[in-house]
């Protein structure tokens, strides 16, 4: 289902307007006749409805980087029991949270990714300074925030954050009748040489038609956005969605062998535009909220 998020103070905008048109209207000097009136107020709505429409999420992957079981244990007992509830509290209604499959053993044990969608950067500015203020927050996760400095409960973490494509401004959650640990989810980093070739990557996306053939062929993506800070741009990320491997498999598959694909990527503009890929193949836990 997609989930599509509409900026609050856009709304007071359209509203603040529209209230002086009524008040102004009420002057006996300055009257409008019904029709004016109604006229004026659909420009607004119009213009408050496109404003809306270019509004696009931003989202924070949040990436662990541990060392084996013990760490990893530490992870999750700290995302469960102290940093989802707190988000959830802070009115992030849902994150994600997952773990390379077994197989890929060069992810496998050794990340675990969060992924939290936001409105905005003031609407992220704000999350984390609620998290800093939460008592509650702070006194359940204790023993990890304030492990001892020769008991790290991870070797590094990094943070990337993103702005979602045109194409897909809000993120959507995916429904799977599977249980979460047959399900995937694929991650996805493209990396240009360039700048103007990583815009031109995110352009084949958008105007070029990618996401539309992603969308038609059932890849349920849960995001695509345009990294903005994070340590291998300029790149572009994406997680497209399976309910199992099976699935993931027949789905790349249909894409490979697409004519709407095999005619895109043959497009000379869109030539060398993508100087490094890296796919993680990825579980939810079972605390995930998705």
């Amino acid at each position: 289902m997609q989930i599509s998020h509409k900026k609050t103070d856009d709304y007071l905008n359209f509203i603040f307007h529209t209230n002086q048109i009524i008040m102004r209207t009420s002057q006996p000097t300055n009257r409008m006749s019904t029709l004016q009136l109604v006229l004026v107020v659909l420009f607004i709505l119009a213009q408050s409805s496109s404003l809306l429409a270019k509004s696009r999420d931003y989202y924070q992957i949040q990436v662990y980087r541990i060392s084996g079981k013990v760490q990893e244990e530490k992870v999750d007992k700290f995302l469960k029991s102290a940093y989802l509830p707190a988000l959830h509290k802070a009115g992030i209604k849902k994150a994600g949270v997952f773990k390379p499959i077994e197989s890929d053993t060069a992810f496998a044990g050794k990340f675990v990714y969060v992924w939290i969608p936001f409105t905005s950067l003031d609407h992220f500015a704000k999350t984390m300074d609620a998290l800093d203020n939460d008592a509650v927050y702070q006194k359940d996760g204790i023993d990890f925030l304030g492990a001892p400095f020769d008991q790290p409960p991870y070797i590094r973490k990094e943070s990337i954050l993103m702005k979602a494509f045109t194409e897909q401004p809000a993120y959507a959650i995916p429904s799977f009748p599977t249980p979460p640990s047959q399900r995937i989810y694929e991650l996805r980093s493209y990396e240009g040489g360039t700048e103007n070739l990583y815009k031109k990557k995110v352009e084949m996306f958008n105007q070029g038609g990618e996401v539309a053939l992603f969308k038609s062929l059932d890849f349920n993506a849960l995001f695509y956005a345009e990294v903005i800070s994070g340590s291998t741009m300029p790149n572009l990320m994406y997680m497209t969605t399976f309910a199992d491997m099976t699935t993931h498999d027949a789905r790349w598959n249909d894409f490979r062998n697409s004519p709407v694909w095999k005619k895109l990527s043959a497009l000379p503009e869109y030539k060398n535009t993508v100087s490094k890929s890296v796919k993680v193949l990825l579980h939810p836990t079972d605390y995930s909220d998705f």
